[in-house]
């Protein structure tokens, strides 16, 4: 297809018409450039937003903190620590001791991730389905 320039405006040399404006380029429009950068701006907090919440993680302890877990919000483990005197406790202790210190590290992680988001959602309807948790944190 070729096209030739009339008046400022590219036109279609085989149909004589103007190709359909693109819908995201807000020339001579004040309020469609205003409202497409607000949405630009709000898209890119939102990408923040969301490498923050993926980078979170929580930190919980068991065993007068000898058991160490770090944790994603899902409960993902990434990381644990056995203090060596921690063996002493035997196999179903040292267990138990594991998965309350992942409980509470997921616990952690899940405030965390939720005082990110808190800001982004105060205002909106996605406002109503948090509120507050009877043990401090924030809950749906």
């Amino acid at each position: 297809m070729t096209a030739a320039t009339c008046q400022g405006r590219v036109v279609s040399q085989e149909t004589g018409k103007t190709p359909p404006a693109n819908p995201f380029d807000a020339a001579g429009d004040r309020e469609l450039g205003r409202l497409l950068k607000g949405y630009r701006e709000d898209v890119a907090a939102l990408e923040r937003l969301n490498d923050q919440v993926t980078a979170v993680r929580g930190r919980g302890e068991a065993a007068q903190g000898r058991v160490v877990a770090e944790a994603t919000q899902t409960g993902g483990l990434t990381g644990l620590t056995i203090d060596p005197r921690a063996m002493r406790l035997g196999s179903a202790a040292l267990a138990e001791a594991i998965l309350e210190a992942a409980g509470e590290a997921a616990r952690d992680a899940g405030q965390a991730a939720a005082d990110l988001v808190t800001p982004f959602i105060a205002g909106t309807p996605l406002d109503d389905g948090v509120r507050d948790d009877p043990r401090g944190g924030r809950r749906r």
